[in-house]
């Protein structure tokens, strides 16, 4: 994913923990990395905890392009890239300064808060997105999660 292709960064600092011996980020950060950014996100799209829209992870992809290493200053970049009629893939870029190090997609499902049941996303949480968004969304139909 291009850098240039996301509205939303979320700065990090690597900290000591995250890291293995060599001091380069341990692969199982990266999703961690994703959910921080996707967190703060929601709340770029002006929803605070408890009214935001609930999902679920049905789905995480991620790719390893370079490694980050101890105390380094990296931006998690979120995009929606598609939205289907219960679920939304967004595609997330760990950038060290403009340097792709780990790219990713996941596919969360819209559930009714509280439940686990499955529902439609929300109208006001697309219309959201649509107008935060540098590269509009893709949409599907599909009656299945991507």
């Amino acid at each position: 994913m291009e850098f240039e292709t996301f509205a939303f960064f979320h700065p990090l600092r690597v900290r000591w923990n995250e890291c293995d011996m060599q001091g380069i980020v341990f692969n199982v950060n990266y999703p961690l990395y994703f959910d921080i950014g996707i967190w703060e996100y929601t709340r770029a799209l002006g929803y605070d905890f408890g009214v935001a829209p609930e999902f679920v992870t049905a789905r995480l992809e991620c790719d390893f392009r370079g490694s980050a290493r101890f105390d380094d200053e990296l931006q998690v970049g979120v995009r929606t890239l598609k939205f289907g009629t219960k679920s939304t893939r967004i595609g997330f870029g760990v950038f060290r300064e403009r340097e792709l190090l780990a790219e990713g997609v996941n596919t969360y499902v819209a559930v009714k808060r509280g439940t686990t049941d499955t529902t439609a996303l929300e109208p006001d949480y697309v219309k959201r997105v649509r107008a935060f968004e540098k590269v509009a969304p893709a949409y599907s139909q599909n009656k299945k999660p991507f």
